[in-house]
């Protein structure tokens, strides 16, 4: 058995699908963290064969949208006095704001400052689309 820390305040995203790991703390920027970011990956996991988990032991502002379209089915943990003070599932987001680019070069969202918003058209394949061309696009996530 894995022995995983606890820590007193921060994050701590579970339920990471193997290999994701990475990916998800690449898009979070966690490498610009000052405080302490630890990424364990392929940990034994019951239900999952296996796990990647991130715990963020410091104050930081998660952008869930950005974990849910990186990281579906992954739980963010909120940790204060080295307890769970919130618990949250997260999924594919149903819409998006300013996580996504329109790949339509045509776009307003290319050509001025506004919210790119993108809203879930499918999700298997993983399918947004933009809210102003309504451009469809695939998500990267495979």
């Amino acid at each position: 058995m894995i022995n995983v820390s606890k820590i007193r305040k921060g994050i701590v995203i579970d339920h990471i699908k193997a290999g994701d790991g990475i990916k998800l703390y690449r898009a979070l920027n966690l490498e610009k963290i000052q405080g302490v970011v630890v990424l364990m990956a392929g940990i034994p996991s019951e239900k999952m064969g296996k796990k990647d988990l991130i715990k963020i032991e410091t104050d930081f502002d998660l952008n869930t949208d950005l974990v849910g379209l990186v990281a579906p089915s992954s739980t963010v943990n909120m940790i204060e006095d080295g307890r769970v003070s919130k618990k949250e599932k997260i999924c594919l987001p149903k819409k998006i704001k300013g996580v996504l680019t329109c790949i339509n070069p045509a776009c307003v969202t290319n050509h001025q400052d506004v919210d790119k918003l993108f809203e879930l058209e499918s999700e298997d394949p993983v399918r947004y689309r933009c809210c102003y061309c309504d451009q469809v696009m695939r998500s990267d996530r495979g």
